[in-house]
């Protein structure tokens, strides 16, 4: 959410932002729907005055024999007027709001100009990628020759983009999970936290995932969603909240499963795991004062990173530029794996400073020497699982149709250090 008043001192600056994101200008237009919202305010508050003093009149003129009928003429036009003027003072505030809550959040200055994903900008390089003497494979073609991955049972289930991981790669995914949750709890300082999979509107919008996403989550019967990402809760638990400065900042993880409908997705990564319905993440949450923000974002990708270079899997930090920057996000980093079987780079993980604009949303704030102030949160995958697992399987491929796993993942494997055929 955005500031009005920041936006009524400067609405230039505020439509200058916007353009960087390919956007029309708004701010005039909000200015004067404001104005007049004001005004609104302003004329009501005179009538509910006025009303307030007829009254009083009405009941001297009643106790004193005089003649009130004109006084009450009067008090009835007020009464109107006040009716009149509350519907215009709501309806404009429901239209301030309507464009506000739709606008995404203001580009940090950093962040490169750029119309999509190939204008991003490399910021390091880290691991060599791995030379072959064989044809590497795609994680599917090894999957099911390990028969260890199963798509058609899954589809049989539950339909296209789902699939069911048996026997060593299923104690690979938790592996993984765990070996995530260690590394961040223990190095980085994150709470771990178990989370609910269902979440009402409230905690939805105020983690920007509503109005606009709503296409891309899925919704029960009952009206709760279920989480497209466990930032939404862990970033909600302070919705509302007032917090001491001493409980800055607050650092939280959780390894939950997450739930997207893909929505425009048709045609995308059709084969394996790259986009399922349905997957695991270890979500890494930061709630920060406002000076805190920038380093906490570099502190947050470092930890992100740090999963990838224990397991010695080649990777890329990427700066997103102004067209490819979430909804939500002042400034995005993306982790992007090295896929030996499709000889691609591949987005493992985003993490993103969202500086008050989620806070604004939620009111979520903490006390300063001045008064209560917006905290800034941030989000990070530290990692998503599925994906971890396609560019580990792919690294670590053998020409046998093996699967090598790393020295890290060793002892969460119960000392196996090879996947075969089940």
């Amino acid at each position: 959410m955005h500031d009005l008043k920041a936006l009524r001192a400067d609405p230039a600056a505020f439509d200058a932002a916007l353009k960087r994101r390919g956007l029309s200008p708004v701010g005039e237009g909000l200015v004067a729907e404001d104005e007049a919202r004001r005004a609104a305010l302003s004329a009501l508050q005179d009538a509910q005055a006025a009303r307030k003093t007829i009254a009083k009149e009405i009941g001297q003129g009643k106790r004193s024999g005089a003649d009130t009928t004109a006084l009450e003429t009067r008090a009835v036009e007020l009464r109107e007027e006040i009716v009149t003027l509350e519907e215009k003072a709501n309806l404009l505030d429901a239209s301030i709001n309507d464009v506000l809550k739709a606008l995404p959040n203001q580009l940090d200055a950093t962040v490169p100009d750029g119309k999509d994903e190939k204008e991003n900008v490399v910021v390091h390089e880290r691991g060599t990628r791995r030379e072959f003497a064989f044809a590497p494979k795609q994680h599917f073609e090894l999957g099911e020759q390990l028969g260890l991955m199963d798509f058609p049972t899954a589809s049989k289930l539950s339909g296209a983009r789902f699939v069911m991981l048996r026997g060593a790669l299923a104690r690979l995914e938790r592996a993984l999970g765990q070996f995530m949750l260690d590394t961040h709890t223990t190095e980085f300082g994150y709470t771990e936290t178990s989370v609910p999979l269902l979440v009402g509107d409230a905690a939805m919008y105020g983690t920007d995932k509503l109005p606009k996403f709503a296409e891309e989550s899925f919704r029960t019967e009952d009206g709760r969603w279920l989480i497209p990402t466990a930032e939404v809760p862990l970033t909600a638990s302070v919705m509302g909240d007032i917090l001491p400065e001493s409980a800055l900042p607050i650092r939280m993880t959780a390894l939950s499963a997450c739930f997207r409908s893909e929505a425009g997705s048709a045609g995308r990564d059709v084969r394996g795991m790259l986009r399922q319905h349905q997957f695991m993440k270890c979500e890494l949450v930061s709630v920060v004062a406002p000076e805190a923000s920038d380093a906490e974002h570099e502190r947050m990708t470092k930890a992100a990173e740090t999963i990838l270079e224990r397991l010695d899997i080649p990777f890329r930090r990427m700066l997103l530029c102004a067209g490819d920057t979430g909804f939500g996000a002042a400034k995005t980093y993306d982790l992007e794996a090295w896929l030996p079987g499709q000889g691609a780079w591949r987005e493992i993980s985003s993490c993103s400073n969202t500086r008050e604009f989620q806070a604004r949303r939620m009111n979520a704030r903490y006390r300063t020497a001045t008064g209560p102030a917006f905290v800034h949160t941030l989000n990070g995958s530290g990692l998503a699982l599925g994906r971890t697992m396609i560019a580990l399987m792919e690294t670590y491929q053998n020409e046998d149709g093996s699967i090598t796993v790393p020295d890290v993942l060793v002892p969460y494997m119960g000392g196996m250090a090879i996947i075969s055929a089940a």
